[in-house]
């Protein structure tokens, strides 16, 4: 008689039969590279927080781009960062803005790479929020909306393939698919950051793009990590307003979620594995407390394991690196 443990142990036995039988795998298609640009010319900055990301000028972002492409990541994120910021996030209008100017580049280069856009005020803002703000300091949901969907605007005209709302405003889904369909940009999709949380693992990407908030925090509209069915919640009313895709930010501490709103909805659904989650595996590697790359890898292949169909990561390249050599 063959007992069930010894039949599993067999499949276990080699490499190439542990590959046959593996249930999860993971793809360099699986991931999305995020892209700081920054104002100014001949700028290659290394983000200290973040070791191996930097900040490019627009001169020089193709260096980085030209390197994802080769390595066969088919899409891309981009962050700006401008010159001049107000209390109203004006820059983020501008056509001829760091993120505008590159997505023109890229998609004139690649026209076959997929470039999203984040759309958010907090990069744009003297004072570091998401929105616009009433004259007590409470970000004015209604009134940020309009800049929003004008900002998203801008990105499609510009030739992005995706816009992806951060921002956590109520209806801000609705406001920006109305806005780009009366503008003829029926085909350019929604990636809704549905569900993101308060998190204390964004710490670094705010270094990156210089956007932690001057005073107060984000928890008056990011989500309470403590909920899930608020997760349900924002994941639903997004798919209402006309999402395209939706995501779970940030990705380890939430896999729960992930897995849930995989169940939950036929929808494309991406986790962002975002800057703290990246930093910590760097910082213990260098350490030589982990082994960085299974750390790495084992850290996508639980996300992608989830639910995840797709991953925005800062370990995009070197997991490419790594599949692509199989």
């Amino acid at each position: 008689m063959q007992f069930p443990e010894l039949r599993l142990r067999r499949l276990r036995k080699t490499p190439a039969i542990r590959d046959m039988v593996r249930e999860t795998t993971l793809s360099v298609k699986d991931f999305i590279y995020p892209l700081f640009v920054v104002h100014g010319k001949n700028k290659r900055e290394e983000i200290k927080s973040m070791p191996g990301i930097y900040r490019y000028s627009v001169d020089r972002v193709m260096e980085e781009v030209d390197e994802v492409y080769e390595l066969g990541i088919p899409a891309v994120i981009l962050f700006g960062i401008p010159a001049k910021k107000d209390e109203q996030g004006s820059s983020a209008l501008d056509d001829n803005g760091e993120v505008q100017q590159t997505v023109r580049k890229i998609k004139k280069k690649y026209p076959d790479m997929v470039v999203i856009t984040d759309v958010c005020l907090c990069e744009y803002t003297s004072h570091g929020h998401c929105g616009i703000l009433t004259k007590n300091g409470y970000v004015d949901n209604d009134a940020t909306l309009e800049v929003l969907a004008e900002e998203a605007l801008s990105h499609a005209r510009a030739g992005a393939d995706i816009v992806a709302p951060s921002d956590m405003m109520d209806g801000r889904v609705f406001a920006i698919r109305e806005k780009l369909d009366e503008h003829g940009y029926e085909n350019v999709a929604i990636l809704s950051y549905s569900v993101k949380y308060a998190s204390a693992f964004y710490g670094p990407f705010r270094d990156a793009a210089e956007s932690t908030p001057a005073f107060g925090d984000r928890r008056s509209y990011q989500m309470d990590p403590g909920n899930v069915k608020e997760a349900l919640r924002e994941a639903t009313l997004d798919i209402e307003e006309g999402a395209d895709m939706i995501m779970v930010k940030p990705a380890l501490s939430y896999l729960d979620v992930i897995s849930l709103l995989a169940e939950e909805f036929p929808y494309p659904l991406v986790a962002y594995n975002v800057s703290g989650e990246y930093s910590m595996v760097k910082s213990a590697g260098k350490l030589g407390w982990i082994d960085e790359t299974r750390v790495m890898m084992e850290i996508l292949l639980s996300i992608k394991r989830a639910g995840a169909d797709l991953i925005i990561t800062y370990h995009a390249k070197e997991a490419g690196k790594i599949l692509s050599s199989k």
